[in-house]
């Protein structure tokens, strides 16, 4: 099985510079081993099963609310029966279109 979530975590209520706290929860993504990709809005996580990709994202999440009283969440998950590898190969299917 593959475990594609694209998450984004925003903490609320500590004004607009939110990098830092933000930075808490990708460290957590990193240090996991799993393969991921941060852009400028969500941080992406591959796994290979439903449990560990989101014991990543609770962890991220509560990194993040340790440092502060509120906390967003934005997820889209794609579960599939499977091989991993599909956060590189599903870019290299569009890029593959494109040119």
């Amino acid at each position: 099985m593959s475990v594609l979530v694209a998450f984004s975590v925003t903490p609320i209520g500590v004004g607009e510079d939110v990098g830092e706290l933000v930075a808490d929860a990708v460290r957590v993504v990193r240090e996991s081993s799993l393969p991921n990709r941060t852009d400028a809005m969500f941080t992406t996580v591959e796994g290979d099963d439903w449990d560990q990709v989101m014991g990543v994202v609770r962890d991220a999440v509560a990194a993040v609310e340790a440092r502060c009283g509120r906390v967003s969440l934005v997820l889209k998950a794609d579960i599939r029966a499977g091989e991993g590898g599909r956060m590189e190969s599903k870019v290299a299917t569009v890029e593959r279109h494109l040119s």
